[in-house]
């Protein structure tokens, strides 16, 4: 069974489209590498130099990655990933 990964609407027209892709289990960042060979463009989006940009969040199973391994978390095969980019605003 494969990791699902939940796209955000601003990263959907790299995933023509996409709501939700699959990747193989491993890390975060191999899983995110693995989708941008599928998908170009994305890593950079999502990753700098091997690392999650600051700005973007990362669930595995609804868990916040930054309180695990951060990139370094491993997922296996069922785990579902959410990618969700931060938003700023207010007054």
């Amino acid at each position: 069974m494969p990791v699902t990964v939940k796209i955000p609407v601003p990263l959907q027209r790299i995933t023509e489209g996409k709501e939700e892709v699959t990747g193989e289990p491993g890390t975060i960042i191999a899983l995110i590498n693995s989708l941008d060979k599928q998908y170009p463009g994305l890593a950079e989006r999502i990753s700098e130099d091997g690392k999650l940009r600051r700005f973007v969040n990362v669930y595995v199973n609804e868990e916040d990655v930054r309180f695990m391994k951060n990139e370094e978390t491993e997922v296996k095969d069922g785990d579902e990933i959410s990618i969700v980019p931060a938003i700023a605003g207010g007054r």
